[in-house]
Formats: C-alpha cells, sequence, structure tokens
C-alpha cells in the first residue's frame, strides 16, 4: 500500500482540527453554568468587532445548561422532539417506498419508463424554491397545510433517493434474478430476497442522508406550517431561541449534533461505499 505523504498527513490533520474546533468547543461550553455563559455572551455583544476568545475552562463545571433544557425550560426540548419526530417518520416512509420504486425502475420495462427517469433527474435538481409554489397549491388542496404532513409527505416522495437507488440496482448483475426465476421465485421474492439484502449499502447510505436532510429542515417549516409555530422543527427556531442569552444555548446545540453524529458514525462505511456506486462483481 503506497504511504501518504507526510505533508499531506500534516495538511489533514490541520484541517480536521479546524473543521472539528467549533464542535468542540460547543461541547465544552455546555458544561459551563449558565450565569458564566450569559455573562461571556454579553462581554462578547459588546465587542462584535473584536476576535472571540475562547475559554478554555469553566470556574466550575456544571450540568445546569442540561437540566434547564431537561427538565425547567422545556422549549428546546419540545422543537427537539418535533425534529425527531420529522426524520423517523420521513425514513421510515422512504424505506417503505423508494426501493420499491427504485426496484421497478431498474428491472422492468415498463411504457414511459425512460419519461420518468427523465423527470426524477430533472426534480432533484431543481431548488426547493422552484417547487415550492407547486407544493403549497397542491397541500393547500388536501387540506395538509399546517399540519406535520405538510413536511413528511413531500419529503417521503424525494426524487433523489429513488434515483440514487435505481442507479445501484442497475448495477445489480441480472444473472441473480435469472437464477432466482428458474427456481420458481417472483418479482417479490426476488425483491426481498436479492435487491434488498445487497442493496443494504446504498440503502444505509440514503438513510444516513435523508436524515441529515430532516434534521436540518428550514424553508420547508418556513413555507408549510405559517400558523403553526409549535410544529416548527429545532433547526428553524433554534436561532430565534439563542438572539438573547438564557445561558443553556450551547447545551441545546450539543444535544442537536448528538443524533446526526450518532447516525453518521454508525453508518459511516456504508455512506462511503454506497454513494462510490461501485460496480458488483
Amino acid at each position: 500500500m503506497k504511504k501518504t505523504h507526510p505533508f499531506l498527513l500534516l495538511l489533514f490533520g490541520v484541517l480536521a482540527v479546524l473543521l472539528l474546533l467549533p464542535i468542540a468547543v460547543t461541547v465544552m461550553y455546555s458544561f459551563f453554568s449558565p450565569e458564566e455563559i450569559r455573562g461571556f455572551m454579553d462581554r462578547r455583544n459588546q465587542y462584535r468587532d473584536a476576535f472571540m476568545e475562547i475559554k478554555l475552562i469553566p470556574r466550575m463545571i456544571s450540568l445546569d445548561q442540561y437540566e434547564t433544557i431537561l427538565i425547567h425550560d422545556t422549549s428546546i426540548l419540545h422543537y427537539y422532539m418535533n425534529s425527531l419526530s420529522y426524520a423517523a417518520l420521513v425514513i421510515t416512509g422512504q424505506m417503505i417506498i423508494i426501493p420499491a420504486l427504485a426496484y421497478a425502475l431498474s428491472r422492468y420495462e415498463f411504457p414511459f419508463r425512460d419519461l420518468i427517469n427523465f423527470v426524477l433527474i430533472i426534480l432533484f435538481l431543481l431548488p426547493f424554491q422552484v417547487t415550492m409554489v407547486s407544493n403549497v397549491l397542491t397541500l393547500r388542496s388536501l387540506g395538509l397545510m399546517n399540519t406535520r404532513w405538510a413536511i413528511i409527505l413531500p419529503e417521503i416522495a424525494s426524487p433523489f433517493y429513488v434515483f440514487l437507488l435505481r442507479q445501484y440496482m442497475v448495477a445489480i448483475p441480472g444473472d441473480m434474478f435469472e437464477a432466482a426465476q428458474m427456481d420458481g421465485a417472483g418479482p417479490v421474492y426476488c425483491y426481498w430476497t436479492i435487491a434488498i439484502p445487497v442493496s443494504v449499502p446504498i440503502l444505509s447510505a440514503a438513510a444516513a442522508l435523508s436524515f441529515a436532510d430532516c434534521w436540518n429542515l428550514v424553508e420547508q417549516p418556513l413555507a408549510y406550517l405559517t400558523s403553526r409555530q409549535d410544529l416548527y422543527p429545532l433547526s428553524l427556531v433554534f436561532n430565534q431561541l439563542t438572539q438573547k442569552s438564557t445561558g443553556t444555548e450551547f447545551a441545546g446545540a450539543a444535544l442537536y449534533l448528538i443524533p446526526a453524529l450518532c447516525v453518521y458514525l454508525f453508518f459511516q462505511d456504508d455512506i462511503i461505499s454506497g454513494i462510490q456506486l461501485t460496480e458488483l462483481k
């Protein structure tokens, strides 16, 4: 195996430190007392143009920020649970619907199949702002505006993940399906025993990427939940909650990081192998 040049190792190490520094500072500040954080933020607001100092050691390690969020003032926890519910329901719906759609588009010939594939490419290339008006009109006609389903249903039908899984399933050797069909296997059996097991890496990668999308929703809640701020995810209201320092913003940010970090650590190998879309042997 070819060794990496020491200069590249040093460069990558420096970049890793710079990228991880905000996360480390956020977690570290979450163990400061709320009073110390409020004082620190007030001083920072008085000198906005100056370089922000980094306090490495608190006067006393404290869990008061977490106690406030989880027990006393549960507003952040309420929006946190909204984010978790959106992510869980969207990913569950996608895992039921999208693999079946991708399997049909990759293995069967039917009228307008190529047109559907072309439309999928166009749809996932379009930014949300382009399709927002049509989505709002559709949701309004269905009576789903200002409900949780206004966030969940459009995300379940995400064209990007249909295209991603379809591209992966196209590369599955047809001999595997033909051998199963010669033994009397039907389409459903081939789907569950061949297509799904072989596609586990891309399914895991898609689930991780979809979780990141759902966890960081901003435009969709603003457009679809105009009169139901209580249904907002934490990603949308966190900035509003921290405009005036309450002393708990760093604990809230640390809690916000935990699910995304856990998902990435759990699926990191699948994300790398799935996104590569390597040819199956």
